[in-house]
């Protein structure tokens, strides 16, 4: 049976949030896409993981919205180094048990719309 799409979002969470580098690169697939204030794109595992120790972040979940079998917004608290939370919310996409997307967006709202583009143009391919 294959992970399931909260078992993938879960285990990147405490990967990214432990700052477990190895842990961060095994929880993702190759290569992830990512999304946030400094740009967009694939990146390798070893990049993500870079990423992980450059940046701190600590990324608290406080809800989850399914928007389909592969796609899952959740609304987080962001900490990095010497900051107090700030609310982002990240479109995850899962496969096989690894996150294959994390877009990073300033707020729910603006989450739910890109996945529901997300979902819709999956279903049209």
């Amino acid at each position: 049976m294959e992970p399931s799409l909260e078992e993938a979002i879960n285990e990147w969470h405490a990967s990214v949030n432990a700052g477990d580098l190895q842990r961060s690169a095994r929880a993702v697939g190759d290569p992830i896409v990512v999304l946030g204030p400094k740009g967009a794109g694939p990146i390798t595992p070893a990049q993500f993981a870079d990423w992980v120790q450059r940046s701190g972040i600590k990324l608290i979940p406080r809800s989850w919205h399914p928007v389909s079998e592969r796609l899952m917004v959740v609304e987080e608290d962001a900490t990095w180094p010497e900051t107090e939370p700030t609310p982002v919310a990240t479109v995850f996409r899962a496969s096989a048990g690894k996150v294959t997307a994390a877009l990073r967006l300033p707020d729910l709202k603006a989450a739910l719309e890109l996945a529901y583009i997300c979902r819709e143009m999956a279903a049209t391919e």
